[in-house]
Parts: C-alpha cells; sequence; structure tokens
C-alpha cells in the first residue's frame, strides 16, 4: 500500500499501487472537483505535490496541455485526475480558492463577501477576489462561464479515461 497526506487530514490514506491521486483523495473526503469527469480537460483537481512528485506517474501531454491554462502554476503542480501513485507516500495541498462550475453556484452568495477567491473551473483565473463582494452584475459577466463548462463536459464525454 502506498500512502498520500492531504493538507487538511492528520492520517495518511493508504492506496494501492497505481491508483489516481483523485480517486485516493475522493476517498478521504477531500473537498475537490471534477468538472470533466477526470479526463485532465479542467482545473477542478489540480493540486500542488509538495513532497514525493517521484513517487507519481509522468505527466502526459494531455496533462501538460492544461497545466499551461492554469493562472495558479507552480513547478509542483498536477492534475489529481492525471496523476497515478506508483511508490512511496506523496503529500498534496490544494491551490487557495474555490473552483465553481456554474454561474448560478453565485446566486445564493449575491451581497455576500467572497471568503475565498473563486476560480473558473477551466483555467483557475480569478472570478472573484476574496473579500470582495459578489453583486448580480458580476454573476451576469460571469454567464460565459457555464458555456465554457457546457462545452468542456461535451468534449470530455468523446475522449478515452
Amino acid at each position: 500500500m502506498r500512502q498520500v497526506y492531504f493538507e487538511t487530514s492528520q492520517d495518511p490514506i493508504e492506496v494501492e499501487t497505481n491508483r489516481r491521486l483523485l480517486d485516493a483523495l475522493k476517498d478521504s473526503s477531500a473537498d475537490l472537483l471534477m468538472a470533466c469527469g477526470g479526463k485532465g480537460l479542467c482545473a477542478t483537481c489540480h493540486v500542488y505535490v509538495d513532497h514525493g512528485a517521484e513517487n507519481l506517474s509522468k505527466i502526459t501531454p494531455r496533462e501538460q496541455t492544461t497545466l499551461r491554462m492554469i493562472t495558479g502554476l507552480r513547478p509542483n503542480s498536477r492534475l489529481a485526475c492525471q496523476a497515478k501513485i506508483r511508490r512511496g507516500h506523496v503529500e498534496v495541498s490544494k491551490p487557495g480558492g474555490r473552483y465553481i462550475t456554474s454561474s448560478s453556484q453565485l446566486d445564493q452568495l449575491v451581497g455576500r463577501r467572497a471568503q475565498q477567491r473563486i476560480l473558473h473551473p477551466i483555467d483557475g483565473t480569478v472570478l472573484v477576489e476574496r473579500g470582495k463582494i459578489i453583486t448580480r452584475s458580476r454573476i451576469r459577466r460571469l454567464a460565459q462561464l457555464d458555456i465554457d463548462v457546457a462545452t468542456m463536459r461535451r468534449r470530455s464525454m468523446s475522449l478515452p479515461r
């Protein structure tokens, strides 16, 4: 068994060899999304590998392409849906912020200050900065987000996992 340490968990997550990092984190109830269905097309499962990157599978061309789009990219960035655990243990953390997959998720927050940065699921750009008030006009400007996510989901259905 291999071990994954996640920033919000005190105990390691025991996983089998060649299991996706995303599956291990989901089993631990880590708050990660998978807007593209685990195809490596979006940024919602973007994590930072703080230790043990050499214990993961190599970055695939699809993952490289998606990672280049992410605004919060670091040298230790990986997509949890693409990284498989090969040996040893791995320590990961999430980028700061909350990914949303539709503008309707913000409706309930209108008039409130964003408690954390709100991020676009495809490229990780900041849609609303932490501490800023979420307004109806801002949500209307995010209508393209719904189209972007729908397009991404359609594309992901035609790709092998």
